[in-house]
């Protein structure tokens, strides 16, 4: 078993900024699109920092209040991750207990949450096109005006497992057991995530070679974890 510490995600990034803002975090790619995204340590750090504005200002949740982040693999998918830690929320993956705020991709809409935050998956995390459903708020409207800074009041507090210095590219969800903590033990690091979805098996070698990636995670792979 492997040592695991405890901190916040607040600590984390600000050791990750500290050390080497400019370097990849998390690079996404979607094979079905074509899509690649890229967010250095400082982009992913802002980003995480208007996520935690959102919660808080815009959805008005406080630490403790349950959310349930219901999205495909994606690199929104740690930004409302490491987000909701630094707001204090906890995290469900079902429908009980009921969540204040559903997080959900253009499939999702309908959950039964009190809110839904509703995420296009377009580039660059813009707008739905069409006309969302009555009392779906729309992620792409609502991130571009919240604060580049946050302050948390009550982080959650994380095992934190042995610190990952690799460049994994993987399809594992990030939002699952298994990517979270992959994730969690890269922040710890110097390591960053290469995460793929929709992965085409014939692409494989070369974003392992493009993205110089020194490990790789297979949704149907075991870890020694």
């Amino acid at each position: 078993m492997a040592p695991v510490t405890t901190t916040t995600a607040p600590d984390l990034l600000s050791r990750r900024l500290a050390a080497d803002p400019s370097q990849p975090l998390v690079t996404f790619y979607d094979d079905a699109t074509g899509e690649r995204t890229e967010l250095s340590v400082t982009t992913f750090a802002n980003w995480v920092s208007k996520t935690a504005n959102l919660y808080a200002d815009e959805l008005m949740l406080d630490p403790g209040d349950v959310i349930r982040v219901d999205l495909p693999p994606h690199w929104l998918g740690p930004v409302f991750l490491v987000a909701a830690w630094s707001c204090g929320l906890e995290l469900t993956e079902g429908a009980e207990p009921r969540a204040e705020v559903a997080i959900v991709g253009p499939d999702g809409l309908d959950n039964g949450a009190r809110t839904t935050l509703a995420c296009a998956l377009s580039p660059f995390a813009t707008p739905f096109r069409e006309p969302l459903p009555a009392g779906v708020l729309d992620h792409g409207v609502l991130w571009p005006g919240q604060s580049d800074v946050f302050s948390p009041v009550a982080p959650t507090r994380l095992d934190v497992p042995e610190p990952d210095d690799r460049r994994v590219l993987t399809d594992v969800d990030p939002l699952s057991p298994q990517g979270r903590r992959l994730l969690l033990g890269l922040l710890a690091g110097t390591g960053s995530l290469v995460l793929v979805a929709h992965p085409d098996e014939r692409q494989w070698p070369a974003h392992s070679q493009s993205e110089r990636a020194t490990g790789s995670l297979r949704t149907d792979q075991p870890t020694s974890w």
